[in-house]
């Protein structure tokens, strides 16, 4: 890295540093890392860091970016929409009606990850990539309250739904989604293009996308539309595997749903490798553990991605057996054959159900915390808020 910015020529080394400068004053700002030229001369050409210097932040038309850049429609259109097309620019709207705008860097880390290519351009960001994700990218979050993601809850752990809101119960959230999306995971593949980190075991085309911006990705070929139906299917699959479901943190119009795990996830290694003061944003249940049915299995915590269970050693309970309802009904027999219970650190339960999800016994569900914490209204509201902890 230390090499590739000694030989980097003076000119492009001032083009970039004028872009970089450029994209500070986005909200997200850029933080800084030894890393960061490097990842942005990869992720960018020259021509392209010069085009976008100075290109606003928020929506214009072609005929406004023409006029501001002094370049021709009928030259700028293509490149814009050559932009698009890696993620590097927003593009909205119809044909003759689109709006453009520049994407900040927080926005590009996620763009790059959604097309889950393996081609010479990604093996040259991905490990860079990678690199200022662990170097940099997350220093912002360390006091921020509402994280980008808000754990969903697995819906069928969940004891009483009565109480539940809609914003917290996928399948209404998903009532009010007119087109859905998939792509891949923006942390699990530069994890996997980083030859200096282990290869995650979890599938990465799990990342869910709706409306506006499912409409984006797909149009400019950084994912693939899908049914209900599949998006369904996905999160059951996730839910198996023991993965978390992360919402965008606002209750109007979420427009993702990513499947995390705890050693890929951003916000999991901002908490565990740099002490942020925890991960996604907590739901508003946590686990209820009925030890009177407990096998001590272990099952739980192993899944568990806090780390808040444990077996707790209750020697009287060897041997109990507890009945429960197997497959089409059937009742099964299990027995205690550790001398162990759950037991749950309650500060560190996310509330994302995945332990319950799996118990064989049925001795983990879900119940509502005392009192409930109420996500940001819209994603405008989040974002303030974001900035008012940040900066």
């Amino acid at each position: 890295m230390e090499t590739n910015q000694r030989t980097m020529p003076e000119q492009e080394r001032a083009t970039y540093a004028q872009f970089i400068e450029w994209l500070k004053q986005s909200w997200y700002g850029v933080p800084d890392s030894d890393v960061l030229l490097p990842y942005v001369a990869a992720r960018y050409t020259p021509e392209e860091a010069a085009i976008l210097t100075g290109m606003p932040f928020t929506p214009k038309t072609l005929a406004e970016l023409s006029d501001l850049t002094k370049t021709g429609t009928d030259v700028l259109g293509p490149k814009l929409d050559a932009l698009a097309s890696k993620g590097l620019v927003y593009k909205q709207g119809q044909e003759n009606r689109e709006r453009y705008y520049l994407n900040d860097i927080f926005f590009i880390y996620r763009s790059f990850g959604w097309p889950g290519r393996r081609d010479e351009y990604d093996q040259r960001v991905g490990p860079l990539q990678h690199k200022y994700l662990t170097g940099g990218l997350m220093s912002l979050w360390r006091n921020v309250k509402e994280k980008g993601l808000r754990v969903l809850p697995i819906e069928v752990t969940i004891e009483d739904t009565s109480g539940v809101l809609p914003y917290e119960e996928v399948r209404k959230i998903l009532d009010k989604v007119e087109y859905f999306t998939v792509s891949h995971c923006p942390c699990r593949h530069p994890n996997n293009l980083d030859p200096d980190s282990p290869d995650c075991r979890y599938p990465t085309e799990v990342c869910l996308h709706f409306d506006k911006l499912g409409h984006y990705i797909v149009e400019n070929g950084m994912g693939r539309e899908i049914t209900r139906r599949e998006t369904e299917e996905i999160l059951k699959r996730c839910a198996d595997l023991g993965l978390i479901h992360g919402i965008s943190n606002h209750q109007e119009k979420p427009d993702t749903i990513c499947n995390c795990c705890s050693d890929c996830c951003i916000w999991f290694l901002a908490m565990k490798n740099y002490g942020h003061a925890g991960s996604l944003t907590p739901s508003n249940f946590r686990i209820m553990i009925n030890p009177s049915t407990c096998v001590g299995c272990g099952l739980c915590v192993k899944r568990c991605p806090m780390e808040a269970l444990n077996l707790m050693a209750a020697p009287s309970v060897k041997g109990r057996k507890a009945t429960v309802a197997g497959k089409n009904g059937r009742q099964r027999e299990l027995t205690n054959k550790t001398g162990k219970v759950a037991e749950l650190n309650p500060e560190r339960c996310i509330g994302c159900g995945v332990c319950a999800y799996k118990c064989p016994s049925q001795s983990l569900t879900m119940e509502r915390n005392p009192v409930s914490h109420h996500p940001p209204q819209t994603g405008r509201d989040w974002g303030m808020q974001f900035m008012t902890d940040a900066r």
